[in-house]
């Protein structure tokens, strides 16, 4: 059986409103497209046709897998972490320790991964390396060139 993907109560529901966006406006917009393209004529040199069935395709296929990740995804549930490890749902505060530089990142399942917003995934080399580690923690990051990063802090938000 795969493996369920973990997500939070929020990514959950961004995951729910892109889905219903997709279905109540996206699909009928396409719908509107092929109707306007089918009115043009021959259908064979027709690109606004083309592009439409293209755009169709595209929109079908990120439906079908969002219900497919929502039909198999489990919630993460922050208020049950600690402050005392590093969990999915917790926030972190780490220190880089070659440049002395600290980051915050909130750790989270990678369908909702976006580094450059704050969330990491817990399958990401940093992401592994800091889950169940404490405050304190010294820990070796095995990435393309390795690094080690100082847990400074964990929160749960």
């Amino acid at each position: 059986m795969a493996e369920k993907t973990k997500l939070t109560k929020e990514g959950k529901q961004k995951l729910e409103e892109r889905l219903r966006f997709l279905i109540d406006v996206e699909r009928e917009n396409v719908k509107v497209q092929l109707a306007e393209a089918r009115a043009q004529g021959d259908l064979s040199e027709n690109a606004d046709y083309d592009a439409a069935r293209g755009k169709q395709a595209e929109i079908e296929a990120e439906i079908k897998q969002i219900e497919n990740t929502l039909s198999n995804c489990e919630i993460i549930d922050s208020t049950k972490a600690s402050t005392k490890k590093v969990a999915l749902g917790s926030t972190v505060t780490i220190r880089n320790v070659d440049f002395n530089t600290e980051s915050t990142f909130t750790i989270v399942g990678t369908v909702e991964s976006d580094p450059v917003n704050g969330k990491i995934s817990n399958a990401c080399p940093l992401g592994e390396a800091i889950i169940g580690k404490s405050v304190g923690d010294i820990v070796d990051v095995k990435a393309v060139k390795q690094y080690k990063v100082e847990i400074l802090k964990i929160e749960i938000k």
